[in-house]
This record gives C-alpha cells, sequence and structure tokens, in this order.
C-alpha cells in the first residue's frame, strides 16, 4: 500500500471533507489520527482500518503542543500534517464587529501554523510533509465570508513561505478546494435540486466528493509527489465559468 507504515494527522478530521482525507489516507496503508473539539458520530473508517481520534481545540497553543508530542510518543514517528480544520459562517463585513471576524481568521489561518509548528520536528525527522487545505475564496472575492477568503489567501502564501523555510526536510503543499459536497451541503445550497442546480456550473458538472480531496492529499503526502513543494493543486473541477460569457450578446446560438 501507498502510504503503508505512514502516520497522518488530520485536523478537523471527524467529518465532511476531513473525514473524506482520513478515509483515503486510511486506505492508502496510513495509520490515521484524528483531531476535533468534538468526537464524530461514528468513527471515521476505511478498508477494514478505523482512525484514531483525539480531543483537541486547535485555538489552544499548549494543547496543540502536547498533541503532536503524544502522537509521535504513540506511534513513534509524524510523516504528514494535512491542516483541514476550518470553516465559516455567512456573515457580511459590516454585520460584525471585528473581533468576531477576527475568530475566523484565527481557525483558518493561525490554528494551521500553530499545529505546523508544533509538528515540525518530528516532520523533519521523518522528512514529512504538510498539506494545507485551502480555498477558491482565497483567490476571488468572496462576500459573505471575506474574512475566510482573507485567511485562506494568507494561508496558501504562508504554505509557499513553509515550504522555502523548511526545504529539503519537510514539504509543504495546498489543495485549492471548489465546492464539495459533504453532510452539510443542503445548508450552503438547499435541497438536492438546489445541489444539482449548482453542481451544473461546474465544469465536470458536479460538486467534488470528499474522496476526490483525500485522493490528491494522498498524492501529496506520498513518493510520487517527492519532488513537488510549494505548490498549489487546484482541485475545483474546471472552476467557474466565467460569467461575461453568457452576458455578452455575441457569439450565442439562436
Amino acid at each position: 500500500m501507498e502510504l503503508n507504515g505512514r502516520v497522518v494527522v488530520v485536523t478537523g478530521g471527524t467529518r465532511g471533507v476531513g473525514a473524506g482525507i482520513a478515509r483515503s489516507f486510511l486506505a492508502a496503508g496510513a495509520e490515521v489520527l484524528v483531531c476535533a473539539r468534538r468526537p464524530p458520530d461514528e468513527p471515521v473508517a476505511a478498508a477494514g482500518r478505523t482512525a484514531a481520534f483525539t480531543a483537541l481545540d486547535l485555538r489552544d497553543p499548549a494543547a496543540v503542543t502536547e498533541f503532536f508530542a503524544a502522537a509521535a510518543h504513540r506511534y513513534g514517528r509524524l510523516d504528514c500534517l494535512v491542516n483541514n480544520a476550518g470553516g465559516t459562517p455567512y456573515r457580511l463585513l459590516g454585520e460584525g464587529d471585528a473581533e468576531r471576524h477576527a475568530r475566523v481568521v484565527e481557525l483558518n489561518l493561525v490554528a494551521p501554523m500553530t499545529a505546523s509548528l508544533a509538528a515540525y520536528p518530528w516532520l523533519r525527522d521523518s522528512h514529512g510533509s504538510v498539506v494545507m487545505i485551502g480555498s477558491v475564496s482565497g483567490t476571488r472575492p468572496s462576500p459573505g465570508t471575506a474574512a475566510y477568503g482573507a485567511a485562506k489567501a494568507g494561508l496558501e502564501n504562508l504554505a509557499r513561505s513553509m515550504a522555502v523555510e523548511w526545504a529539503p526536510e519537510v514539504r509543504v503543499n495546498s489543495l485549492i478546494l471548489g465546492m464539495v459536497r459533504t453532510e452539510l451541503s443542503q445548508l450552503h445550497y438547499g435541497d438536492e435540486a438546489g445541489i444539482a442546480a449548482v453542481g451544473a456550473t461546474v465544469p465536470l458538472g458536479r460538486l467534488a466528493d470528499p474522496t476526490d480531496v483525500g485522493e490528491a492529499a494522498v498524492f501529496l503526502a506520498g513518493d510520487r509527489a517527492g519532488y513537488v513543494s510549494g505548490a498549489s493543486l487546484l482541485v475545483h473541477g474546471g472552476g467557474e465559468r466565467p460569467a461575461f460569457l453568457d452576458a455578452a450578446t455575441v457569439n450565442k446560438e439562436n
């Protein structure tokens, strides 16, 4: 198996995209440890194997440092950190104060940096890697999620700087995600008809599945990506059809 004997930590790995990533690593043979503030509703499992779980608030630096020390002691090594934990509610900038928006930045940018720094000594020893889970929100305007978009833009830049500073011992890369279908998709896109309508706007015709993200993460963590560092891999199904193409009055079929 591609990652047999490797040890991987997936933050926020108990549901949605994070659980999909964890399952892909399990299927690839890795030992997987997921962390989140709350345990999963059911164990995260794949290929007859189950991820271990530890409760952790990534905004507590002391707890994060203790978590990675304990993980390295438990498994004897650490080969990959996937910084997946994050998210945001929909909130226009004028509808919240700076402190509320700053909490979004803390979760989506400061927490991944905290986790990466805490994991670094063991990743260096194993010549491992970090995979940041970014978003297309960091590459375009994000009305209603401006703080989240700003944090994801910063996360991609942080990954590129880390890739330079930590080379050659540790590789650091980013996955830039488009829309992913999870158990929370109906909150964002509505019923099945709404999800299908949104998926139809993607060139590949559907939202991503968490497994699509997981397989890309496994690639970046594995030996086949041994010369890939400081890279940003778009996992967005081709992106978005430019609005001007539909607005233009030329090249229309009658």
